[in-house]
């Protein structure tokens, strides 16, 4: 009697870790996908007010961010500029594993400046982020800002 319990126990712990490890190598579409959440606030003193752009991510392998802090992964794009800035991501995930991730970013965005000599502009901005094996998400366009002197 004793055996069959301890063969029924070691029987269900085979089972639970099959099943854990099925759900942690889950993997789903690895091109990563994001969705805005909110920019606040709408109005800036330009030099004065930072920016903050909250958005959600999810990515199906897991590998959004970098261990390499020189390597830059989120593209931030001001719609009066022609240049792109970026910014560092640290890895979201164990960067050996491949699991599907989702979560929320909130970006700081630092010294919004006006362009030109008059007293107000309107800006949007556009984001994407990459993982680490080059694929690109969808980008995602904020709606407009106002920047004042």
């Amino acid at each position: 009697m004793m055996n069959r319990n301890i063969a029924l126990s070691l029987t269900g712990i085979m089972f639970l870790s099959f099943g854990c490890k099925e759900v942690v190598n889950t993997t789903g579409n690895p091109i990563p996908r994001i969705a805005l959440v909110k920019i606040e606030p709408t109005i800036v003193k330009q030099f004065t007010d930072s920016l903050k752009i909250t958005f959600t991510y999810e990515d199906g392998d897991g590998d959004l961010g970098f261990e390499n802090a020189d390597i830059n992964s989120l593209e931030v794009q001001d719609e009066r500029l022609q240049k792109t800035d970026t910014y560092y991501i640290p890895p979201l995930a164990p960067t050996d594993a491949k699991i599907r991730i989702k979560g929320q970013l909130t970006m700081n965005l630092r010294n919004v400046f006006l362009l030109g000599t008059g007293n107000i502009e309107t800006t949007s901005f556009t984001l994407r982020i990459k993982d680490r094996a080059g694929n690109f998400s969808n980008p995602i366009k904020t709606p407009e800002i106002t920047i004042t002197r």
